[in-house]
């Protein structure tokens, strides 16, 4: 049986690039990610946007 590990300290923000997409895995408030695939276009969309919002 596998050992239990507490659900702290997932790590950072982590985007790679695996194959044509590209794979953002933000770790979450509790525990956790949220992986997220893109395409090329849409990952530039995405950091227009929070260029934006974040100045």
């Amino acid at each position: 049986m596998a050992a239990m590990k507490p659900r702290t300290g997932d790590g950072p923000l982590e985007v790679t690039k695996e194959g044509r997409g590209i794979v953002m895995r933000v770790p979450l408030e509790g525990g956790g990610r949220l992986v997220v695939e893109l395409t090329p276009d849409e990952a530039r969309d995405l950091g227009a946007q929070l260029t934006t919002v974040a100045g």
